[in-house]
């Protein structure tokens, strides 16, 4: 059994006006799609195929362009759910990412370098730590390289970001393959943690703001957390007792043996698929051990998922599928992963600016087309219900509907 969908069924939505334009009105810009929710698996294709992008360059620019990307579309996709409130928390942890990289630098000796802007007086340390120096000279180059680190690493945080605020976990978890099922609830329920603690914040301020709460400093952080963990806490037990009540952690009677082959062709399909993924973006490897090593781990992973289903059963209601626009934002997350791993390839100096001697980045063909291709997702698919204004839906939009 899984957790009850959360979309509205037809007859629900004709009893509460629908969410469509009014009756009758010409359909205009994005209300000539169909709005729904996408599956949740395509938007974290296309978060990780973005992460994995990102992953692969140190150039600011190009790293600056897929974070304006990703929010750009989760701007332009999300709901008003909890978790899609939680793109905010992810940037304040992306520049306090960048904010503490500079930091380390700068404590940690970034003396190493032609362009010294400061010197800090620096701290003598016994000869026991040897090669570590606190503060002295800090040169130019040094920062720059904390700083494009910091922006990488922010870049796939805000990627991953982007996925938890546009992918509803509900649905993904209706979506976890039966192998996985029971480590799929553990990940998902995780994945709900900081969502709901931004929303509980968020809920404290707002009913202590209403009762003429002005209280600063420390005195005003003891009076948000205890209700915050407490309100997390009540949260985190309903949410176990509703999945006990529908049913999580029932599974059908397996053989030993059957377990066995299963974990043996789950745990060895993910090797296989690193070991592929290692040497598809490692220039120096062979390309066969990427090809062959992604074949068969793919294989033995399918396998075991397919093996290991059979032991969980399950209904689903009103199941995910996917369509046309799953396909396109999957395949434009894809497609910014391997236009970057292919300018690796061709012109790998473009994604790592060089220090020494300083150079500016620059930004080239195949980059770009990658950054397009990651943003392509924010016209390509259709809006969420929740986007369109109120009025009963139309005719042929009900009718699509009962379909």
């Amino acid at each position: 059994m899984t957790l009850g969908d959360d979309r509205p069924s037809p007859d629900a939505v004709r009893l509460r006006g629908g969410d469509g334009p009014p009756a009758g009105a010409p359909l205009r810009g994005p209300a000539r799609v169909l709005p729904r929710a996408l599956h949740p698996g395509a938007w974290w294709i296309w978060a990780l195929g973005l992460a994995a992008a990102a992953s692969q360059t140190s150039n600011p620019l190009l790293l600056v362009l897929f974070a304006c990307a990703a929010g750009y579309v989760v701007a332009r996709r999300r709901t008003d759910a909890p978790w899609a409130l939680a793109f905010r928390m992810y940037l304040i942890v992306g520049a306090f990412i960048i904010v503490s990289r500079l930091v380390f630098r700068v404590v940690f000796g970034g003396g190493q370098g032609d362009v010294i802007l400061f010197t800090l007086p620096e701290i003598p340390l016994p000869e026991t730590a040897g090669g570590i120096r606190l503060f002295g000279p800090v040169a130019l180059e040094q920062l720059l390289s904390g700083l494009y680190d910091g922006v990488r690493l922010a870049t796939m945080v805000l990627c991953v970001g982007a996925a938890n605020a546009l992918a509803n976990p509900k649905r993904l978890l209706k979506s976890v393959p039966g192998a996985l099922y029971e480590v799929g609830t553990s990940v998902v329920v995780a994945m709900t943690v900081a969502p709901q603690l931004v929303e509980s914040v968020g809920r404290v301020r707002r009913a202590r703001r209403l009762r003429a709460g002005h209280q600063k400093g420390f005195r005003a952080l003891r009076g948000i957390v205890i209700p915050v963990l407490e309100d997390a806490l009540n949260r985190s037990l309903a949410l176990a007792a509703a999945m006990a009540s529908h049913g999580y952690g029932r599974v059908g009677d397996t053989p030993p043996r059957t377990r066995l082959v299963t974990g043996f062709l789950v745990v060895g399909g993910l090797v296989g698929v690193c070991v592929g993924l290692y040497g598809l973006m490692d220039a120096s490897t062979s390309p066969h051990m990427g090809t062959w090593g992604m074949a068969a781990g793919l294989t033995l992973a399918v396998s075991g998922f397919v093996l290991g289903g059979r032991r969980v059963r399950r209904t689903r209601y009103r199941p995910d599928r996917w369509r046309p626009a799953e396909f396109l934002v999957a395949g434009s997350g894809a497609a910014a992963a391997l236009l970057v791993n292919l300018t690796t390839r061709v012109d790998a100096a473009s994604l790592y600016p060089s220090l020494n001697p300083l150079a500016w980045p620059e930004l080239t063909l195949l980059p770009a087309l990658a950054v397009l291709a990651a943003v392509l997702p924010a016209w390509l698919t259709p809006p969420p219900p929740t986007m369109l204004g109120p009025g009963p839906l139309p005719a042929d939009t009900e009718q699509e509907h009962a379909r």
